[in-house]
């Protein structure tokens, strides 16, 4: 019986979210052996420069997909939010499992919420768009760029580096870790996720029928409808793995359910705008086209040149 090679990064969270579609794989009847392969990539190597200087989420990719191409391992574990919507000629996301949390929470010591942080609280994030949405409601707060693993993140907010930072709550779900710190869950409809936040992908060469078919096994429909909506969404803006871009979809009763939204790295100046229906190419491209029409192309530029000068 082939055993198949999975790739991962070897932090704490992508060996647990490897493991967990191991299980699920297990659980589903697959029989054959899987073994883990740890691979380090760039965005790893390099903690002292932020993601979007790094080139964004893809930068946890590169390593990996290449052991893919060259066959060393059959499959890979991804964040979904990390994986840019253009893959490598060759590899396919061929499994979405059921999508975890895809709410930000905020984590401080003092279980104060946003609203009740002292103003001038120094907020670490990784993230612009989560950055932009702090601004929006809360101009008076600062942030601050923080990497490294998410218990690291809670460590240095637990030393006194940050008075709160905002994490995904499918990160420390998984980990389990974290929970004591949480203050408040962000709600979707004012810290619009990433697109694809709390799904895994799993990823594996096109050609490869066997472990298609072994992988498919655990795809989740709903799950893939919904970020399949948000890619394609994401897939409408020039440089927008970059920009303070977020989209949520959920399906109910069939129908999808879409929030884009795209925000100036201030906080000042967003756009947003909501649509419902049943196919995910239209869906996504009717709030993409409002979001152009009310000048989502111009902050993306603008925010892209702030990103070069810095």
């Amino acid at each position: 019986m082939r055993e198949l090679v999975v790739g991962t990064r070897g932090s704490k969270l992508a060996l647990i979210q490897t493991h967990w579609v191991i299980r699920q794989l297990e659980q589903a009847g697959i029989p054959n052996p899987i073994r883990v392969k740890e691979i380090k990539t760039k965005g790893d190597k390099k903690l002292n420069v932020s993601l979007p200087q790094l080139g964004g989420g893809g930068v946890f990719l590169a390593e990996i997909e290449q052991e893919l191409l060259e066959g060393t391992i059959d499959f890979a574990v991804h964040s979904l939010k990390d994986i840019p919507v253009e893959l490598p000629k060759g590899l396919t996301v061929t499994a979405i499992p059921e999508r975890e949390h895809p709410e930000d929470v905020l984590l401080n010591k003092t279980n104060q919420t946003l609203a009740e942080l002292p103003e001038g609280a120094v907020i670490g994030t990784s993230s612009l768009r989560r950055a932009a949405q702090l601004l929006r409601v809360r101009p008076d707060l600062h942030t601050h760029w923080i990497r490294g693993p998410i218990d690291s993140r809670i460590e240095q907010m637990k030393e006194g580096k940050f008075d709160a930072i905002i994490l995904a709550q499918a990160g420390l779900n998984r980990l389990n870790i974290g929970q004591d710190f949480i203050a408040e869950q962000l709600p979707v409809e004012t810290f619009v996720p990433a697109m694809g936040q709390g799904a895994l992908a799993i990823e594996c060469r096109a050609n490869d029928v066997d472990s298609r078919y072994i992988l498919s096994k655990i795809n989740d429909d709903a799950t893939e409808k919904a970020v399949l909506t948000e890619r394609i969404f994401l897939s409408c803006f020039d440089e927008g793995e970059q920009a303070p871009i977020g989209g949520y979809a959920y399906v109910r009763d069939g129908h999808i359910h879409l929030h884009g939204m795209v925000i100036h790295s201030d906080g000042q100046q967003m756009v947003e705008h909501q649509a419902v229906g049943t196919e995910p190419e239209k869906v996504a491209r009717d709030v993409a086209q409002v979001l152009i029409d009310q000048g989502a192309l111009e902050i993306i530029e603008a925010v892209k040149q702030e990103i070069q000068s810095s």
